[in-house]
């Protein structure tokens, strides 16, 4: 494709060259640049691309895309200065991939909690209507019924586009994508076409990449914000940040909520460790799913639904009636001698809260022991509120490895225990592997007493030392229940 194909709509300034050069690929990875590349340099968050620029050219690339030429201009190179880079790059994918997204109705969820759960049970209804449709999670992606595993919640604007082309080539009409807030704010998903974005919720995470919840916020928001008129914007009005995503939106504008007045209400009904009877906006449903953040999840994706136009709202309740819960959020497993086991994900404060507060709203006469640790090179400040939230909802506590990557293990946990109160210290235990920390609490429990495991939910590694080991928690339960 000719590089003025790729830089249409772009502003840009051309330091020298013709823009009429056929190119062959585009990398932002100098390593990967080849011949008849252009390469486009990124400031990242710990590596800033134009420092390589030299280096690229010397691969072969035949034309750079950047914000500042930092050095010598070489000679038949063409340079072109861009005011953000990412932006041009997700722009650039999206052209040289002959713009799929155009092709599929997108949607994109973001959120702290829940954006996994919403665009995955949003992929299964699609499916269940008879429709093709592609997925791009943290689980994994999907590419119609073909599973393509995911290394990112978002994948880069490269990966995005390459996969939503593989979608419309194998028939999908549907798109559903976990929107991190690292995406929005790295304008990985610049380019694309949403026809629908929905916003879950806002609690504490990420801040060691976005140093103050409130450019947390404002980096979801602008996802909303760069959102064409044609799309619908779906929020949360029972989370006190929900009405600030609509705040500048051009699409047009719709809440839902449990708790007050809004386009589309939800109300539970009955609750029960294997179910939901829910009524939305005046439909009753049963549903395969228990807790309050499961309800917000699927008003959010019956609501999607609805705005999407495409299917009976009759349909659409039958439908939800046979969806089912997404690996490794809240799954259950029961032992022969009575004790039950929960796989969560939920690595947040707020989310191990929700968790938590699902099983002693459900929970009989047993007790509560949780299995919990934090990752490692990761936002610190949540480890403390994490052991707290432990504490507050769980008769024990044992605090154990999540993923450390490149931290000390003990360490890890020496700063959860900073959230450990005097009075509490007592029912908390340290076990820094996790297999021996997952055994010791199905040891210490009897009939009746529910065993919660977070943090890794459908993860099926550790990352010890840089290196990814094989660990499963629901592999590890199996194992000791002899399921």
């Amino acid at each position: 494709m000719r590089l003025s194909k790729l830089l249409e709509g772009i502003s840009c300034k051309v330091l020298n060259g013709d823009l009429e050069v056929e190119i062959n690929a585009i990398c932002f990875d100098s390593r990967k640049v080849g011949k008849g590349d252009v390469f486009v340099a990124q400031r990242g968050a710990h590596v800033d691309g134009h420092t390589y620029i030299d280096k690229a050219v010397m691969q072969g690339a035949v034309a750079v895309v950047c914000e500042e030429v930092t050095g010598e201009k070489h000679v038949g190179v063409i340079y072109v200065v861009v005011e953000n880079s990412s932006e041009a790059l997700g722009w650039m994918a999206s052209r040289y991939y002959g713009e799929p997204s155009r092709e599929m109705k997108l949607v994109g969820v973001t959120g702290t909690n829940g954006k996994t759960t919403t665009a995955t049970l949003l992929y299964e209804m699609a499916k269940l209507m008879g429709e093709k449709a592609g997925l791009l999670s943290t689980v994994c992606n999907y590419v119609g019924e073909q599973k393509v595993p995911s290394t990112h919640t978002t994948p880069d604007a490269l990966e995005i586009n390459a996969l939503m082309r593989q979608m419309v080539d194998a028939g999908c009409r549907y798109c559903f994508m976990e929107v991190s807030s690292h995406a929005a704010d790295q304008r990985r998903v610049s380019g694309l076409y949403f026809d629908g974005a929905i916003f879950s919720n806002i609690t504490h995470d990420h801040l060691d990449y976005h140093k103050t919840f409130r450019a947390y916020i404002e980096a979801k928001k602008g996802f909303f914000d760069r959102l064409p008129e044609s799309a619908f914007a779906l929020t949360n009005a029972d989370d006190k940040n929900g009405l600030v995503m609509l705040q500048n939106t051009k699409a047009r504008k719709y809440t839902y909520s449990y708790k007050r007045l809004a386009d589309f209400t939800g109300k539970i009904i009955e609750k029960h460790l294997d179910g939901m009877l829910l009524n939305l906006s005046g439909s009753e449903v049963w549903v395969k799913f228990t807790g309050d953040f499961n309800a917000y999840n699927l008003l959010a994706v019956y609501a999607a639904a609805r705005l999407l136009g495409d299917w009976d709202e009759a349909e659409i309740v039958r439908v939800m009636s046979m969806l089912v819960p997404v690996s490794g959020r809240f799954e259950t497993m029961l032992s022969s001698q009575g004790v039950m086991a929960i796989v969560d994900y939920a690595h947040t404060p707020d989310a191990l809260e929700n968790v938590l507060g699902t099983i002693a709203g459900l929970k009989r006469d047993g007790l509560v022991i949780t299995v919990v640790g934090a990752g490692g090179d990761r936002d610190r400040t949540k480890r403390p509120e994490m052991a707290a939230a432990a504490c507050k909802w769980s008769d024990r506590v044992i605090l154990t490895s999540d993923n450390p990557r490149s931290e000390d293990p003990v360490a890890i946990i020496e700063d959860m225990r900073q959230g450990v109160s005097r009075e509490d210290s007592d029912k908390v235990l340290s076990i820094t592997d996790r297999k021996e920390a997952i055994k010791t609490a199905l040891m210490l429990a009897r009939q009746g007493d529910i065993v919660l495991v977070a943090g890794k939910g459908h993860e099926d590694y550790q990352e010890i030392k840089g290196v990814k080991h094989h660990f499963d928690d629901k592999e590890v339960i199996k194992e000791i229940f002899k399921l």
